[in-house]
């Protein structure tokens, strides 16, 4: 069957689910494997270790932020020509934007470089914990590149119709991270470089699998000689600018954490906090993956002007993301005790901490579905502003707000209570974008 064929298939629970679940496996995978890596750190190196790894987090997201950029709002403005029967042009752009990704991975690999140092010696940190930084950061920034590409080729992917290769590709990567990271830290003791390593491996599967596959002349996208047009850069650009503020503003108030829990607690509440972000993270990509794997399709009804279908697949989409918020917010709150308890035994000062943190963090898994598929919703409709509006308003604005006042009110129950805080005022605000929007696209 061709692969276009997907995108005319009546708009169908069972449907949305089917295109949805590849991508959903492999954003839970992802992060699967992101929490490996913070297991065999805690429990073969330390939890200063893993502070570092939480601690290197904002400069490593930075490095991502713009070819996130790229590839989120690149694909909406392909799918968007392949909807309006501009395959050749679409292809071009493609490729365009894939060497424009090589490039900013090469330029931001240098500048990470640079500045690592500096930013690891202004933070007050004892000698082992900036010592783990540095160290971890600068093998990590080594497949900067790879780890761009499979950014890119990853929504690249589902957008042509491979979700199920992408899922593979990320299923091979994350159990050669996985085997990886025993064998260099467990059997070759390579320390913290060994998981750094480790994981660069594991993401450069899916950039390998990529370069083959969108070589060959009958994946619905292939790569084709390129041709410069500043005006796609400037619209992807624009797309995606939500999820690189996301990615940034991340970085910014995964910076506000670590300071503030080091000045309320010190390095074994940044081990907490590393401890709750995998546990948010993990629910989290369910949310991430369905509106990662929707998103092409809104797109493609977006591009052939399918109000119907549109709508239809919007109110399919809310139902899904409000069933996951039930289970996953249960599941948080009943299993964290086992959850933390795999990260820190229960005798260290770190279990008490995450424990407690975690139990009130879970009340953001009500509304985060809700806001990461209303921003990813006006990506996928290039509408880049309002997706970045929202995206900026959940990730920093409010954010910032509890941060800053929460913690003054009720010091560390403040700073868990902050993510809850935050994603709530975001739900309001994505409700209204929603509703303000809903006649001008028919959904």
């Amino acid at each position: 069957m061709d692969n276009q064929n997907v995108y005319l298939k009546p708009v169908t629970l069972k449907n949305a689910l089917r295109f949805a679940i590849p991508t959903i496996a492999m954003t839970v995978f992802m992060s699967f494997y992101t929490m490996v890596d913070g297991l065999f750190v805690a429990n073969l190196i330390g939890t200063s270790a893993l502070s570092a790894i939480n601690l290197t987090a904002p400069v490593i997201q930075l490095v991502t932020a713009v070819s996130t950029m790229l590839a989120t709002g690149g694909s909406a403005v392909i799918m968007k020509k392949m909807g309006e029967q501009k395959s050749g042009e679409a292809k071009e752009d493609f490729t365009f934007l894939i060497l424009v990704n090589v490039l900013v991975g090469l330029i931001v690999c240098g500048l990470g470089y640079l500045v690592m140092e500096g930013i690891f010696a202004g933070m007050n940190l004892s000698a082992d914990v900036s010592g783990y930084c540095v160290e971890y950061l600068s093998r990590y920034l080594l497949f900067t590149v790879p780890i761009l590409l499979m950014n890119n080729f990853t929504l690249y992917m589902i957008a042509s119709g491979k979700a199920a290769l992408s899922l593979a590709c990320s299923v091979a990567g994350g159990v050669l991270n996985m085997v990886l990271d025993y064998v260099f830290i467990a059997v070759l003791h390579m320390g913290i470089s060994g998981a750094a390593i480790a994981t660069g491996m594991g993401y450069s599967v899916t950039a390998v699998t990529g370069l083959f596959v969108f070589s060959r002349q009958k994946s619905l996208l292939h790569f084709k000689k390129p041709v410069c047009r500043f005006r796609v850069l400037a619209n992807a650009a624009a797309n995606g600018c939500s999820e690189m503020a996301a990615a940034l503003v991340t970085g910014i108030i995964t910076m506000m954490f670590n300071w503030t829990m080091l000045r309320y607690v010190g390095e074994d509440g940044v081990a907490a906090v590393t401890i709750i972000m995998y546990v948010l993270m993990f629910a989290s990509s369910l949310y991430t993956g369905y509106s990662y794997g929707v998103a092409p399709m809104l797109s493609f009804y977006f591009g052939e002007k399918n109000n119907e279908k549109l709508k239809k697949l919007c109110d399919v989409s809310l139902k899904v993301i409000g069933g996951i918020s039930l289970v996953t917010a249960a599941a948080s709150f009943i299993l964290t005790k086992p959850l933390v308890s795999v990260f820190a035994r229960p005798d260290n000062p770190v279990y008490d901490l995450a424990v407690s943190g975690n139990r009130i963090c879970t009340i953001a898994l009500f509304f985060i579905g809700f806001n990461i598929f209303a921003s990813g919703m006006f990506t996928a409709l290039s509408n880049g502003l309002v997706s970045a509006v929202l995206a900026f308003s959940r990730s920093f604005v409010f954010m910032l707000v509890t941060m800053a006042v929460l913690p003054m009110i009720m010091g560390v129950n403040g700073i868990w209570l902050a993510t809850p805080g935050a994603e709530l005022m975001a739900l309001a605000l994505s409700v209204f974008m929603y509703m303000k929007h809903r006649k001008m696209y028919g959904y």
